[in-house]
């Protein structure tokens, strides 16, 4: 499912406008990112957490060159399942 689609699903199962649906989603992901971004977790109960996590700093390879370079320390996000999605997912 790409974003287009989650918009329809969401106009569909809400009775809104595709217009209003597309205003809603793109709400929730600059929710999910301004949440993110300021350090908080974000958690839904029932469907999951999303949180930042750090990665530091390591040493990679080249896989054509065999030569090693740098990787930088940065913040990654992470999404971790909750029961009920888990539950969702395998009862289907």
């Amino acid at each position: 499912m790409n974003k287009n689609e989650l918009v329809s699903a969401v106009a569909e199962k809400a009775g809104l406008s595709k217009a209003q649906a597309t205003e809603a989603v793109d709400a929730v992901f600059t929710s999910i990112e301004g949440a993110l971004s300021g350090g908080d977790d974000l958690r839904l109960v029932g469907f999951g957490t999303f949180s930042v996590s750090r990665r530091e700093a390591s040493k990679g390879r080249n896989p054509s060159t065999g030569a090693e370079v740098d990787i930088p320390a940065r913040n990654v996000p992470k999404f971790t399942p909750g029961k009920g999605l888990k539950d969702a997912v395998n009862n289907r």
